[in-house]
């Protein structure tokens, strides 16, 4: 097992070998004499824990650690003052500037290890416990987003058409994304929650659904209310993930030129991840093969986009997903359903 490193910040040279004497046999020492150095020395080789002198010239003790806490980069590290300071106001400053510890000069070699020691293994508890926690949040997390594609494949699976739609479609929704230039935080969910977008097909009559032949008009009003539907479904939430997944399914359908359902939205009154997805899910229904219709080509497909840019398609988005076609078109190939 590696040793764990410990920082001496003291700007007497006997202080600091009084301190690599005690420690050198059971830990790494690094040494520095100033502030300035130490700040250095700890952003560039992070130490398990800082043992740190108050009185020191130009910058001193305190200074040092409100810096270290300051920067994410250092803010974790345990510190631990060595300082002849044995005033209460000077322990509680110190403290608050966020030091685990103290002690006091002349010091005791048992003192100076067992601090050390015990500093170090309640470091190493925090870093566990943080570790699993990350992992748990992860998990949970994995959780969430496979119910929210197995809900969207549910949908899918009821309108005749597979489960790979789903993933296609959200594989295209990140990729304009992207493309577009959102925030990366912003294209991993509009991956997760895209598969959502017709989750209100759940409430709609397999009769209209399933009819092989053209809606009448109360049949077209019917369907058309999936959109309102999947947004009830979902509901109103504070999470980022399920607000994100409702104003698409309200919003998919919704057209550029104000023509679409179920509000008649028009140009950036659409949210843009509403745009977004109702690019990716055409895309996908166009070039895959359906029970009532052969797969078109993306040439085919491209060409109604450019019809239809500044129409139905917010006309940027559709400049940018002409940039990633031939990203989208190994997509569509990794995810063949004849495949």
């Amino acid at each position: 097992m590696d040793k764990a490193t410990v920082l001496v910040v003291d700007d007497t040279p006997e202080n600091i070998d009084i301190l690599v004497g005690i420690l050198a046999q059971d830990y790494k020492v690094k040494v520095a004499i100033d502030g300035p150095r130490a700040l250095a020395l700890a952003a560039k080789t992070v130490p398990d824990l800082i043992l740190l002198d108050v009185m020191m010239p130009g910058m001193n003790g305190y200074e040092v650690c409100k810096r270290l806490k300051q920067d994410p980069l250092t803010s974790h590290i345990p510190v631990i003052f060595v300082t002849a300071l044995t005033d209460v106001a000077d322990e509680t400053q110190g403290f608050e500037l966020g030091a685990v510890d103290y002690i006091t000069k002349p010091v005791s070699a048992p003192v100076v290890k067992a601090r050390v020691k015990t500093h170090l293994a309640l470091y190493d508890q925090k870093r566990l416990l943080e570790q699993e926690v990350k992992v748990r949040t992860k998990e949970l997390e994995d959780t969430r987003f496979e119910i929210i594609r197995r809900l969207g494949r549910a949908a899918e699976y009821k309108d005749n058409e597979t489960g790979l739609h789903v993933i296609r479609m959200s594989h295209y929704a990140r990729l304009l994304a992207v493309e577009s230039g959102l925030p990366d935080k912003y294209c991993e969910l509009i991956y997760n929650a895209a598969p959502m977008h017709d989750i209100g097909k759940i409430g709609t009559p397999d009769a209209i659904l399933k009819k092989p032949d053209k809606l009448n008009e109360q049949e077209w009003l019917e369907m058309q209310r999936h959109a309102e539907i999947g947004a009830e479904i979902i509901g109103e939430h504070n999470d980022p993930l399920l607000e994100m997944a409702r104003r698409i399914a309200l919003t998919h359908h919704e057209k550029w030129d104000g023509t679409g359902y179920p509000n008649g939205l028009s140009g950036e009154e659409i949210p843009i991840e509403g745009r977004i997805v109702a690019i990716a899910d055409v895309f996908d229904a166009l070039t895959s093969i359906r029970p009532y219709k052969q797969a078109w080509s993306v040439a085919e497909t491209m060409d109604l986009f450019e019809r239809e840019s500044g129409k139905h398609f917010d006309p940027e988005l559709v400049v940018h997903f002409k940039q990633v076609i031939d990203e989208a078109i190994k997509i569509r190939d990794s995810y063949n359903e004849t495949a």
